[in-house]
């Protein structure tokens, strides 16, 4: 068909601006679209992914901050060891073994699973068992509670909570677990907390972390007869706090009886692996259930907890969720299936025993030391240590403390119970900063008060803890027992030389572990309140500003972020040789000079203000002399220059000058006749801190001068140091006998040659012959 040329160009420019109008369109959408991507997705999802090499970049930048340190890099995988690799390859080949086939899955993961079951069994001597592989070491008790109550509750599956409304079960736990591991159970099992029972240790006789035995009959007996199922008990073979084991052989006794379930927990279960077992750990073998945490103990990171546990019906395990038909959740055991096999019987051992080999270290080296209290229920085998510094009595004479070491006195300090707490808080935290590795920590025991805790089975192989170490912790706690003892002792003065100095006020604060606090008295001359807080806030920040400037060794500061006392300075740990009043006159003096220069600086503000009101005044009043001398025509601009010109006018300067010690206005004429500015009368002294006590070159401040206090003069100290130097340029060639006689003569020669020339000095003295006498004493001197 023909078309028109026309129609045909129309149709060409019709399509092509169709074209371009869609394209930008296309184009507006596309650009609307990476700005909603760029808005609302995150940065890393945007584009088409990351590279490997930069999201393990990232990773390492996360793991280890901005440090960029290689020694800290390095001692973290050295820690992980070949050991950790192989834990941690497991979990991968894990995930990696969960995409086979399904029937190839089961075998495998039950191959896996009885073998790592019967390993664990074999070691920890506990026959015939199975195992439970859990993250949360508490979720295996936690199932452990469900299969009792399925146990002992027939329609427990059917009817539900009614069963145990009907008969409320009882679940039995020591005082000493956990914190917060009963209410987990109640929480996670949807049981009142009335359910729960807290058996306490032991008050009278025994260890002071075990559970009463005894107690525990009775609460069980009157439980029965409230109606109520006894239905399990949680022991502990190694406290969480101390490492007590409690008494499992008649705890086992106690649960046949009434057909409890037993659980023991704790880190003693770890010796269980060792040729050598003691019998009260022993009996946990006995048990019902137990839960190993290996990871800790072996130094394996992200390996499961396991929870060995005896029973008969698969069902009611199935039930309770201790066993999975899911293949998936068995490959839980595949990191500890590598990881003991890579260790090995002989690894596995000599980890724990090294743990236990740190412990008696440690326990051998704090017998030694006194002022050091030791909490170990078996001192030959507890993995366990256990100790605080505490002294009974204070022999506050050093220099008879071996005729008063029978003596009995009284306690140190009032309050000394929180006093022990702080002080031992700030010793464990400065041991665990010293010797990292030893992997110290401090616990709260409910009879002790505040302790410090080593429990190599749970740190060293983790940290690396060495013999080496061990030794290097005990240097370091010797190093820190003086200055306790000299703190404790010195403290009552402190407050007692505080108390009695005008302007101090003593702060008690039994979580300070220091010398004491101290707070500046602001002397308020009717001021408001807000007004004098700031002026006491200002005065004692100067203070302790004031205080750091001297050369001393005490550290002075603030005190604690949280918790502290306001407008008060903070003193730290002492040495013995403190000069408790040197310390509180100085500060007393600091602080009185403070407050004068800020009143003198206040009045002075004042004295310049009403000053320049006065000059103006002044000022003022000789501008209008001036106009009555001179006159008025010489006020005319032209006239006055020409009068001026005929008949200079003549008139003396009348400067003033402010005189800022009297306060005042003064003439300068005195200024202009003696060409000087004088002085005014005499300010007045500048008050200042200095003391009357001298130093000995390069002793520091706050220090008792031992010389001094032994009765010894400078020069006596150094006449006797030149004659050990004497001594020693003696000849060694001579016997003690013949070397002394030479010595005496040469001594007494040396006497009378001094003497004969003082007597020339003194007669060429009175001849008035200064070059004579000058040579004399050369002479004298040479000699």
């Amino acid at each position: 068909k023909m078309v028109d040329p026309t129609l045909a160009e129309m149709g060409k420019n019709l399509n092509e601006a169709m074209k371009m109008l869609e394209d930008n369109q296309r184009k507006v959408e596309e650009e609307n679209e990476k700005k909603y991507a760029r808005k609302d997705i995150p940065g890393p999802l945007q584009g088409s992914g990351q590279d490997m090499v930069s999201i393990l970049q990232l990773v390492q930048n996360l793991m280890h901050g901005e440090e960029e340190e290689e020694t800290s890099q390095s001692y973290r995988l050295q820690n992980v060891g070949e050991q950790g690799h192989m834990a941690l390859l497991g979990h991968s080949l894990a995930a990696y073994i969960s995409v086979l086939d399904r029937e190839r899955l089961r075998k495998l993961t039950t191959r896996i699973l009885s073998d790592t079951t019967l390993w664990l069994c074999r070691l920890f001597r506990y026959e015939n068992g199975s195992a439970y592989y859990h993250e949360d070491d508490r979720e295996g008790l936690l199932k452990i509670c469900r299969l009792v109550i399925h146990t002992r509750y027939e329609d427990y599956t059917l009817e539900g909570f009614n069963v145990l409304y009907t008969k409320q079960p009882v679940i039995y736990i020591s005082s000493a677990a956990r914190t917060g591991l009963g209410q987990a159970l109640c929480n996670q099992l949807g049981l009142p907390l009335s359910c729960m029972c807290r058996v306490p240790c032991n008050t009278m006789f025994g260890s002071q972390h075990q559970m009463d035995v005894a107690l525990l009959d009775r609460l069980i007996k009157d439980d029965v007869e409230f109606g109520k199922l006894p239905l399990l008990l949680v022991a502990n073979a190694g406290t969480p706090g101390a490492g007590h084991t409690d008494k499992l052989g008649r705890l086992k006794e106690l649960c046949e009886q009434y057909k409890m379930w037993l659980h023991v927990e704790g880190v003693n279960l770890a010796t269980l692996a060792l040729g050598y077992v003691s019998s009260s750990v022993l009996a946990a073998t006995k048990c019902d259930s137990m839960t190993l945490t290996l990871g800790s103990w072996l130094g394996l990171p992200a390996v499961p907890a396991v929870t060995l546990y005896r029973h008969e019906d698969p069902s009611l395990s199935l039930a309770a969720g201790l066993t999975s038909s899911q293949p998936v959740e068995k490959l839980r055991a595949l990191p500890l299936w590598l990881s003991l096999q890579y260790l090995g019987h002989d690894g596995i051992v000599e980890r724990i025993k090294h743990a236990s080999q740190l412990s008696q270290r440690l326990l051998e080296n704090l017998k030694n030391l006194d002022f050091i209290k030791t909490s170990v229920e078996d001192e030959l085998s507890s993995p366990v240590v256990v100790f605080k510094f505490f002294q009974e009595y204070s022999n506050r004479d050093q220099t008879s403390h071996a005729a008063q070491a029978s003596t009995i006195q009284r306690p140190i300090i009032s309050n000394e119970g929180h006093i022990y707490d702080t002080f031992n808080q700030w010793l464990g935290e400065q041991l665990a900063q010293l010797v990292p590795a030893s992997g110290v920590d401090v616990v709260e025991l409910e009879d002790e008060g505040t302790c410090v805790r080593f429990s190599p089975l749970m740190t060293s192989a983790v940290l690396g803890t060495e013999m080496q170490d061990i030794d290097q912790l005990v240097d370091c706690l010797k190093m820190k027992i003086p200055v306790l003892t000299s703190t404790l002792q010195l403290r009552e003065e402190f407050e007692q030389e505080v108390r009695r100095t005008v302007g101090l006020l003593y702060i008690e604060d039994l979580g300070w572990p220091g010398l004491g606090v101290v707070r500046y008295n602001y002397h308020s001359d009717g001021k408001n309140d807000d007004k004098q807080e700031k002026e006491l806030e200002k005065i004692n920040t100067e203070l302790l500003k004031k205080l750091n400037e001297l050369e001393s060794d005490l550290t002075f500061s603030l005190g604690p972020e949280f918790g502290g006392q306001k407008n008060c300075v903070y003193i730290g740990m002492v040495t013995e040789d403190l000069d408790v009043s040197e310390l509180v006159e100085t500060i007393a003096a600091t602080g009185r000079e403070i407050e004068e220069n800020s009143r003198l600086l206040e009045n002075m503000t004042e004295v310049v203000r009403k000053g320049i009101q006065e000059a103006q005044l002044q000022l003022q009043k000789a501008n209008e002399e001036r106009l009555l001398e001179e006159g008025l025509l010489r006020q005319i601009p032209v006239v006055g220059s020409v009068l001026n010109w005929f008949s200079p006018f003549q008139a003396s300067p009348k400067g003033r000058t402010f005189n800022l010690t009297a306060g005042s206005l003064e003439s300068t004429e005195s200024m202009y006749v003696s060409k000087a500015q004088g002085t005014g009368s005499t300010p007045p002294p500048t008050p200042t801190s200095s003391l009357a006590k001298q130093r000995l070159p390069g002793q520091k401040a706050f220090k008792r001068s031992l010389r001094s206090s032994d009765g010894f003069s400078e020069t006596s100290s150094i006449s006797h140091c030149d004659d050990l130097d004497k001594l020693d340029q003696r000849p060694s060639n001579l016997s003690p006998g013949q070397e002394q006689e030479p010595l005496e003569m040469e001594r007494e020669e040396e006497q009378k040659e001094v003497a004969q020339a003082k007597t020339d000095t003194e007669d060429i003295h009175s001849d008035k012959s200064a070059p004579d006498c000058t040579k004399v004493e050369d002479q004298a001197s040479q000699r």
